[in-house]
């Protein structure tokens, strides 16, 4: 129908301004000379005659009415789109996926076309509010179907829903109950899966005045969301996330003979799934490592933490000596020189299992400065910077706040990933007096050697600014902020001390210190305060240029783990329906019986939001926009554009 919306108008003027006994009138010519063809010429010419002037002649065209018409307006009834092209989204070429359960899978609705903007019934500007709120769009749930296709008309859209209660649109939009706070709503479902979660970072062993049994023990473990497993080419277990040898052993022997199998039919095995596990490989020269996850969770970002991991070990051994132990004894045991490191691989994989939108979008947050104050801590580190000095960061409650470097280098957001996972997230780096120095490797920098890194933490307290003599265990990073200085220099230690107390005695003198702490304690703002008056609760922005994301304070929706853990998994879905291979759209909408969500991809950026279960297309696309058009405005205090360069 679409190919004919365009000329519809056209025919309804001509419909509504010919007569009724006109039509009549045509009607019988057609079925005389039906008649004529059929009896062949041996009808009278008379009695033609006598049938013509028996009919009557037509009737005069009746006056327009203004008030009575049915004539569709010449005006179109939404503004002509803009000749050049625009970033801004519309509710047409959206991909639709309902979801009747929180667990289901997707079912796609046909893909909105874009259709004529003259006279068409089809348009969504029909179903759009003009005014700023989306209350009006949300108001009626049959006002507006947002899984149904575009390309139909009014009374077809209706009539669907009333029709066809039990398709995918109408399981889904009966499911869609508005709740205060859908996504900390617990079904019986959800308190197994949070009780599960909350033990699944509990360690699996054998405990003092406990009665438990091995067999009490490997239960424990098999109820684990999420395994982890690093083993060498030869089957040897190198690292695993919960459990030891003997309980790993028959699992690392399936799966080395699995890897090995079809190494040998030089076609590697990447994933499979059985049950309700999905399986991921990874072999990266001597190594192996396998991934095996009941959560929601793609093949590919599975393959992305793999490779998180494996980088975490590149960066204590170095590539070419990780190589060089393998070549010379191939059934080399790798825990001896990896020993200490297991706490920043549990690190990373705990940080996996919660739900880290960093990983998910591999991309960096950065604490929101105004622009003339990051510039003023960027003036700072150049002016005290040490000729030995490669990086230099500044890093407040887990965000970035500023870097220097050299002009034809920057760092990778892995490295970057991995040292902020060693100092906020796995806690391994204690302030033993207020400093530490630690050689690492930075495998996106280069793999094949060591760095230096002089790290010291401050109190983001207010008053003077006063080092962290002792770190204590657990306590939260909101409230931390470190001074990360790199060398490639080993002798470059009292060099970077002497910079790092400079650098303090310049941001404190000039009150750069003072805004950093003030921005700490101010937190994320919440959605409704950075576009009010929407419909949002949550969204990730990612910066493709920058490699640096946006996202607003999980309050006050997701406050608990469970929350937060579900809203990563619908953003884990949504990147995985954006950037499948079958994706024909750089849109995806989704609704569930929990929320309405929709993902956004362009050269710039990737955008994905999350509102209520009621909330229509229209609004979510409204909302959308305008968390665009913030971004914009704001794009040079919450990004870091180049940095401090020397």
């Amino acid at each position: 129908m679409p190919e004919d919306d365009a000329a519809a108008p056209e025919r309804a003027q001509v419909s509504d301004s010919t007569p009724a006994h006109s039509k009549d009138h045509d009607g019988g010519n057609e079925r005389s000379e039906d008649a004529v063809s059929a009896e062949g010429t041996a009808t009278p010419t008379t009695e033609l005659a006598v049938s013509q002037e028996l009919t009557p002649p037509p009737l005069p065209p009746r006056l327009y009415s203004q008030t009575a018409t049915l004539r569709l307006s010449k005006k179109a009834s939404r503004p002509q789109l803009l000749s050049s092209p625009t970033t801004a989204l519309s509710s047409t070429n959206v991909h639709t996926q309902t979801r009747a359960g929180g667990n289901s899978s997707p079912k796609s609705s046909p893909v909105s076309k874009a259709v004529s903007r003259k006279h068409s019934f089809t348009h969504f500007g029909r179903f759009v509010s003009n005014n700023n709120s989306d209350g009006d769009d949300s108001a009626s749930i049959k006002s507006y179907i947002p899984s149904l296709d575009a390309r139909l008309d009014n009374e077809s859209i209706l009539g669907d829903v009333i029709a066809d209660g039990d398709g995918p649109a109408g399981k889904a939009i009966s499911a869609q109950v508005e709740k205060d706070n859908p996504f900390e709503t617990v079904t019986l479902e959800d308190e197994l899966l949070e009780e599960q979660i909350e033990q699944e970072f509990d360690d699996v062993q054998l405990t003092a005045g406990k009665d438990d049994t091995e067999d009490d023990l490997l239960t424990l473990w098999k109820a684990k969301l999420k395994q982890f497993f690093i083993l060498s080419a030869s089957g040897k277990p190198i690292y695993s996330r919960h459990g030891d040898d003997r309980m790993i052993s028959h699992h690392v022997g399936v799966a080395q003979t699995l890897i090995s199998f079809y190494q040998d039919q030089k076609d590697p095995l990447k994933s499979f799934t059985a049950g309700d596990s999905r399986f991921v490989m990874l072999s990266k020269g001597p190594l192996n490592l396998v991934a095996i996850s009941r959560l929601p969770e793609s093949e590919s970002q599975l393959r992305t933490q793999l490779e998180s991991l494996y980088m975490q070990i590149l960066s204590t051994l170095t590539l070419p000596s990780m190589e060089r132990m393998f070549s010379n004894r191939p059934s080399t045991d790798l825990r001896r020189p990896l020993q200490g490191t297991d706490v920043l691989l549990d690190g990373l994989a705990d940080g996996f299992t919660r739900g880290s939108p960093s990983t998910l979008l591999s991309a960096l947050e950065c604490l929101r400065l105004r622009k003339t104050h990051r510039r003023a801590i960027n003036d700072t580190l150049l002016k005290v910077r040490s000729p030995n000095l490669l990086y230099g960061l500044i890093v407040a409650a887990g965000r970035l706040v500023s870097v220097v470097r050299p002009k034809k280098h920057s760092l990778h957001p892995g490295d970057l990933h991995l040292i902020f996972n060693m100092l906020f997230e796995a806690g391994s780096v204690k302030a033993n007096g207020g400093e530490n120095w630690i050689p690492l490797c930075l495998p996106g920098f280069n793999n094949t050697g060591f760095l230096y890194m002089y790290v010291s933490f401050f109190s983001a307290s207010e008053g003077k600014t006063e080092v962290v003599e002792e770190r204590v265990s657990g306590s939260e990073k909101d409230d931390e902020l470190a001074i990360v200085l790199i060398s490639a220099n080993k002798e470059a230690f009292f060099e970077l001390h002497k910079m790092r107390d400079d650098l303090v005695s310049e941001l404190e003198s000039s009150g750069s210190m003072s805004n950093i702490k003030t921005a700490i304690r101010k937190g994320h703002a919440t959605c409704s305060e950075i576009v009010p008056g929407t419909s949002l609760r949550h969204f990730l922005y990612k910066s493709r240029g920058n490699v640096q994301f946006v996202m607003p304070s999980f309050e006050p929706y997701f406050t608990g783990l469970m929350g937060r853990r579900k809203l990563v998994s619908l953003y884990a879905q949504l990147q995985e329906a954006l950037h499948s291979r079958t994706a024909r759209l750089k849109v995806q909408h989704s609704i569930s019986a929990d929320s309405t969500s929709l993902a956004w991809e362009t050269p710039l950026f990737e955008l994905y939001c999350v509102a209520g279960p009621q909330t229509s297309r229209a609004a979510l696309v409204q909302g959308a926009n305008r968390v665009v058009r913030w971004i914009r405005r704001e794009e040079e205090r919450v990004f870091i554009i180049g940095g401090a360069v020397f």
